[in-house]
Parts: structure tokens; sequence; C-alpha cells
């Protein structure tokens, strides 16, 4: 499969009659391969000489959907139904839906809400401009999807929503056949990128003055399938630690069934691999985990963890939880129950269990009564807070080096506080004393937890800020900067734009690997 940068070709459609730009807005619906998605749904809308709008009154609305809760359609149409209205008003406004529910729903889309434009679909990303501008010239909505990839979606124009962290896909797709999950049949059999392109990608994002990437897949502990090595991902990791100016690595999600030991030394032994770990555990009823079939059982899983905390005592775990799969019994219920009070979670999240149309998991007997899963699930989400809180209150007292982002913070403006992750990855407000600097978005603070709660932390003190200017704050600062001039620069966040593959600037750290 090609890493060759994709040009996306200027676009006749991309401007109104009197030859101003015409503007966009992607609303994101889904998890983190959605949001990095929709950064290249962006990028490749600029590259065309769309505008960005901030928000949704725009000439072009794009809607990235999920597709792995039962609820995902319904609120895909209830957004279409609310775009109708606006669109009958907004003369010329093209509306266009892309995503795994695209890929799945295909032509149902256009048929159901015939106020759509364009259905594209998770392996045609780069097509959204052409089929714009197709549907406004034959006046008919367009509908094309790829059953596989052609290309590495990295390959297209991409706007990345930080300019102090970065999300890098390392794979695509998925091998895996869980009975209750949706995503192998939408976006397709595992696909791997050779280490060497992604490197050089995380490599283009800290020489655009991010400190911080997370590498991105569907099963990240199962990469080096498509080139026959088994150790790829723990070299991968080791890899980074390599690269000057990258001071964080995170990666999600990996599977416990092909987590191994090299991995887990990799994470204790490359200082920029942060102590935190996403692991779902989906089920704790060994029972229930076979048919799921998810090829591992309870204590396999809890020994990962033993593993992990013994080399990293103080790495943040979180999960995966599904309540109610078909044919869960109170026994089944009450071991993952077990399970989730002996593993410790920082935090979970919990999902309660929903059809899937063309899941195996979909058609299973004993379907459990809705007023049952909403039970255990208030059950769990109880357990699983007073965990949270417990493991968090640990944390009063100790320092944390905190980076600070942006908008994460839904109170800040009412508190006086600022918000960003811990090393950790947990969220950490911070209050921001009278008279003393303001750190910037990117920029690294060194406070002191004085409370825990269970969802975040909060270091409040009347003691100055200690503040570590970093080349991510000064990145953002420079963003800032741009908008406040030309406008061509985004303001929101500092983000930045590559046409196709990133490369490097010139003078930018480069500190090329051993392992490429």
């Amino acid at each position: 499969m090609t890493e060759t940068a994709t040009a996306i070709a200027p676009s006749d459609a991309s401007r109104n009659a009197d030859g101003s730009p015409r503007s966009f807005y992607v609303r994101t619906l889904g998890c983190q391969m959605n949001v990095h998605d929709s950064e290249r749904i962006t990028g490749s809308l600029l590259a065309a000489g769309y505008v960005e709008a901030d928000t949704e009154d725009a000439d072009v609305i794009v809607i990235n959907t999920c597709a792995v809760r039962e609820n995902a359609a319904t609120k895909l149409y209830g957004n279409l139904g609310q775009l109708a209205s606006r669109k009958r008003e907004h003369e010329g406004m093209q509306i266009a839906v892309g995503g795994c529910l695209a890929q799945m729903e295909q032509q149902q889309i256009v048929d159901k809400a015939p106020q759509v434009d364009v259905v594209f679909g998770t392996h045609n990303m780069g097509s959204l401009p052409v089929l714009l501008e197709r549907a406004r010239h034959n006046d008919e909505a367009q509908v094309e999807l790829l059953e596989a990839l052609e290309t590495f979606p990295s390959t297209l124009p991409t706007k990345r929503d930080s300019s102090y962290s970065g999300w890098v896909s390392i794979s695509v797709g998925c091998n895996n056949t869980c009975t209750f999950c949706i995503v192998p049949s939408l976006r397709g059999k595992e696909k791997d990128r050779r280490p060497g392109d992604v490197l050089s990608e995380v490599r283009a994002i800290v020489g655009q003055g991010a400190i911080e990437v997370t590498l991105l897949g569907q099963n990240v502990n199962s990469y080096g399938v498509d080139f026959g090595d088994r150790q790829a991902f723990s070299k991968l990791l080791r890899a980074t630690g390599e690269i000057e100016g990258l001071e964080r690595v995170r990666f999600t999600s990996p599977h416990p069934a092909a987590f191994t030991d090299d991995v887990i030394a990799a994470m204790a032994e490359t200082p920029n691999v942060m102590p935190q770990l996403h692991m779902p555990l989906q089920s704790g009823s060994d029972r229930v985990l076979r048919e799921m079939r998810r090829s591992y059982r309870s204590k396999k899983f809890l020994g990962i963890l033993d593993r992990v905390r013994e080399v990293i005592p103080h790495a943040a775990i979180t999960t995966d939880l599904i309540v109610g799969f078909p044919g869960e019994t109170d026994e089944d219920f009450e071991e993952t129950m077990r399970v989730v009070e002996a593993s410790r979670f920082a935090s979970a999240f919990t999902f309660q269990y929903s059809i899937r149309e063309g899941t195996p998991a979909a058609t299973m007997p004993n379907q459990v009564p809705k007023a049952v899963v909403q039970e255990r699930f208030e059950r769990l989400l109880e357990l699983q807070q007073r965990i949270s809180l417990e493991e968090n209150e640990k944390l009063v007292g100790t320092t944390q080096q905190v980076l600070v982002s942006v908008d994460e913070g839904k109170k800040d403006g009412a508190t006086h506080r600022l918000t960003g992750r811990a090393e950790d990855n947990r969220l950490v407000h911070f209050a921001l004393p009278e008279g003393g600097a303001t750190p910037r978005s990117g920029d690294v603070v060194t406070v002191e937890i004085t409370r825990g709660a269970p969802s975040y932390l909060l270091a409040d003190s009347d003691a100055p800020l200690r503040i570590r200017r970093t080349r991510a704050g000064d990145a953002w600062d420079a963003a800032q900067a741009a908008s406040c001039g030309t406008g061509d620069a985004p303001s929101e966040g500092g983000r930045a734009v590559n046409l196709g593959l990133p490369t490097l600037r010139v003078g930018a750290p480069s500190s090329p690997s051993k392992w490429q």
C-alpha cells in the first residue's frame, strides 16, 4: 500500500459565484480514530480551497459518523433532521455524511434523508471534495464507498486539532472477530504502515512544535502482522525514545490477547512513553469472554496488569466494559464486578450492550432485558466511581507534571482554573494564583495535588505556578499571532495544516532512529 502523498486538486465547488470561498464545518461523532479522520477530512477540504467555519453556520456540513453504538443511527438522523430546515433557508448549502455508519448504511442514508448531498466511507475520505463538486454540478446526491483502502489515510492533507499534541495512525483495520463489534466489516482487515513512515510522521509533528504523540490503531500491539515482525510495536515504542523533542508518547488501544512482555519492557525502559495503559476488559466472566470471541480470560488479563504494575508502579490503567452481553447471567456479572475490583482501574468507559446489525451477537439468544442491564450498569458505575475516587485520593500531596491543554475544563472560566493532563493522562484542574504568570497551551506546569475526585484531580494553591515554557507553547503562540493577522492560520488550539505526508521543516530536529 502506497505512502505517497495524496494531492487534493483545487475544486470549483469551493467558490461561490462571486469568487469568495465557501465555508465548511465538520461535526465528529465517535472515537479517537474518528477525531483523527476528521483532521484529514478538514485538511482535504482546505487543500481543495474551502475555508473552515467556527460554527455550524457554514456552506458545507460534514458529519463524520460512528457505528459502534445502537443509538449511532438515531443520533445521525436526528442531526440530519435539524439540518434539513437550515438547508432550506441556506441557498447552496451541502450536507455530507462519512465514517463508519456511512460505510454501513450507504444508499440508505440518502433514501432516509434526501437532504444529504454526499455519502462517503472510511476508505475514501479524500474523495469528498470531488464528490461535493459532482453533487453540485449534477444536482443529485453522490454515494461512493470503497470496499478496501487504496492508500493509507495518513497520506491525505491533515489539519491537526492541536499544536502541542498529535495523533499518528500506525495501522488501519482489525483482524479480530469479536462478536459484538462491527468495526472489522467497516474498516477492513488490518493494514500496517512501515515503521519508517510512522516515525517520519512523528518527527514531522514534533518539528512543527508538538511534544506529545498518540499512536493509533484498532489493535496497536498486533502491529507488524503485515511484515512479519511480532515485536514490531515494542520496537516502534523504543524508536520514539530517540526522537529529539518528543516528550510524551501514548498509544491506544491494545488487545489483551496479543499484549506481550516486550511491550511492557519497552514502556518501562523508554522515558517518553507515558505511565498509562488503556486495556479493554469488556467482561470479567470467562464464559462471556468466550461468547464474545475475546481470546483471553480474566486470569490472563489480571496477570498483564500485575506485570505492568511490577515495573511501572505508578501506571494509570483504564479499560472498556460491556454490561448485558447476550446470555450474561447474574453470576457472569458478579465475575465482572470481581475483576473490576481487583483491577483498580483509574477509570473505565462503561457501555450497555446494544445490538449492532451485522454482528454475530445481534442474533444470539437470551438477549438481556433492558431493566436488568440498566440495574447492572448502575452498580458497575458506582463501583468504578468508588475505585476511581480512591485511586485519585492516593495522589493528594504528590507533585504532577501537567501539560496545559485547550478547553478541557468546562468550568475553568467560572473557577479561575486551567486544565491539563498529567503524565499518566489524568485530568488535572489547577489554580491560577492572582498576579502570577499564566502558562500557554502546550507549556508544562508543576503542581501539587490538593484533592481527588472520581474523574479529575485538583491542584489549588496560592503559591506561584512553576511553569516550563516549551516549544509547543511557542507553536501555540505563533498560531495565535497568525490568526490575529491575516486570518490564514486557525485560532483555536493553534492547528497546523500539512499537505500530504508531513515533512520536516528546515532546521527541525530529526535525530534519525536506528530502527527504520
